[in-house]
Parts: structure tokens; C-alpha cells; sequence
């Protein structure tokens, strides 16, 4: 179990250092999170939690407990990504990566669980 977690935060970790460092100018997400009704501040702090959640859940390959925070931030975003494009009526193509790194941070919280405390 071990193994399938540290490769999901590999996974995680190098997904959500892109995503995150998008945030910070990205035409695309500038406008995407002015069509969501979300201010500049938020989109930067969303970039913020991203790129934090990827430095944590790559240290945790060596230091557990990092990973299941890095997981649970994983799951609070996008949950939020989620709810976001629900709220805007998105397509379900849309909400399809949302849900799938839901899913994947999901596990390396499940696999983490009793680092967390």
C-alpha cells in the first residue's frame, strides 16, 4: 500500500504544482475564475493551496504525515472545484478531473489516514 500511495502523490504532487503555478497568470484561469464569480484574490489563493498541497504530498514520500495533509487539502480543493462547477452548471466534462483528483487525493488520505494526528 505504501507504493500505490507514494505514486499517487507523485501523480498528485506533479498535477497540482502545474495547476497551482497556472493560477498565478494563466489567461485561462484568470478568466475561468472570473466566469465561476470568484475574485482575483481567490484564484491566487487557490494557486497558493495548490502548490503547498504538492510540495506536501511529495515531502510526504519521506515523511508521512505531510502526505495526508497534502491529501486532505487535495480533497477540501476539490470538493470546492467541484461545488464550483456544479454551482455555473458546467458540463460533467468539466467536473471530470475535479472528480478524478478527487478521488485519487481521497485515497492517499484513506492510505494515510492514522499519519494525520
Amino acid at each position: 500500500m505504501r507504493m500505490l500511495s507514494v505514486i499517487l502523490q507523485v501523480i498528485l504532487g506533479i498535477g497540482f504544482v502545474m495547476f497551482g503555478l497556472m493560477k498565478f497568470g494563466s489567461k485561462q484561469m484568470v478568466e475561468g475564475f472570473k466566469q465561476y464569480g470568484y475574485p482575483s484574490w481567490f484564484r491566487i489563493f487557490t494557486g497558493l493551496v495548490e502548490v503547498v498541497s504538492a510540495g506536501l504530498l511529495v515531502a510526504g514520500i519521506w515523511k508521512e504525515a505531510l502526505a495526508a495533509w497534502g491529501g486532505l487539502l487535495v480533497v477540501v480543493t476539490m470538493i470546492g472545484a467541484v461545488f464550483t462547477h456544479i454551482k455555473i452548471k458546467d458540463s460533467f466534462k468539466s467536473i471530470v478531473m475535479p472528480l478524478v483528483l478527487l478521488i485519487i487525493g481521497a485515497v492517499v488520505l484513506y492510505l494515510q489516514w492514522n499519519h494525520l494526528f
